[in-house]
């Protein structure tokens, strides 16, 4: 695996690491408590090099047309101020990350953390031309954060020890990393991502 030297021009996407998709959640991803320590390991990171760092959370209405009861896919989740809409314990993100609330409104659906959210905004503002996404779900929340981030035209880092899949049906996981990687992404691993010594040369 080759390195990633990080430059003052990358930024961190964490996506719905929030209690609800963790196992014992409403809506929990297998294995996905195993994202914690890797995410973590990307904060210290990205914090070391004073980039930016983004927390996306499902933050729902009651009664949000995502719901079964509304006629949508999924069991009631992230219903703003819950404790299932909370992240996840282990990292306080709400002091460490700048948090992008979606799918705020009844009415809409968001899986992307740019879709009716400010992000790419916020991003280009920092001088931003990269991304590392990580987090819930590699075949829902994650595939389409970064899908947008590609189309925003932000080249794309995919964490893969970092994300984990649904997998509704077998290999939604792995079917979503080949789109993203189809469409331009580039899957990494954490080991791979830059030093501090890294950036200093890059500036």
């Amino acid at each position: 695996m080759h390195p990633i030297p990080l430059t003052p021009a990358d930024a961190l996407i964490i996506v719905d690491l929030q209690n609800d998709f963790l196992p014992g959640g409403s809506l929990g991803v297998p294995l996905g408590d195993e994202v914690v320590a890797p995410i973590q390991q990307l904060i210290d990171l990205y914090q070391a090099h004073g980039l930016p760092i983004v927390a996306s959370r499902d933050w729902h209405p009651e009664g949000h047309c995502s719901f079964t009861a509304q006629g949508g896919p999924w069991p009631i989740h992230c219903i703003a101020g819950s404790h299932g809409a909370a992240f996840s314990s282990a990292i306080p993100l709400e002091q460490l990350a700048i948090v992008i609330s979606k799918a705020t409104t009844v009415e809409v659906d968001a899986y992307s953390a740019f879709n009716g959210t400010d992000l790419a905004a916020q991003l280009r503002a920092r001088g931003v031309t990269r991304v590392a996404v990580c987090g819930l779900a590699t075949d829902y929340c994650v595939l389409n954060t970064a899908r947008d981030a590609l189309g925003e035209g932000f080249a794309t880092l995919l964490v893969l020890d970092a994300i984990r899949a649904v997998d509704v049906q077998p290999g939604d996981g792995a079917r979503a990393i080949a789109l993203l990687q189809a469409a331009g992404a580039q899957p990494v691993h954490v080991a791979q991502m830059g030093q501090l010594s890294d950036i200093a040369e890059a500036v």
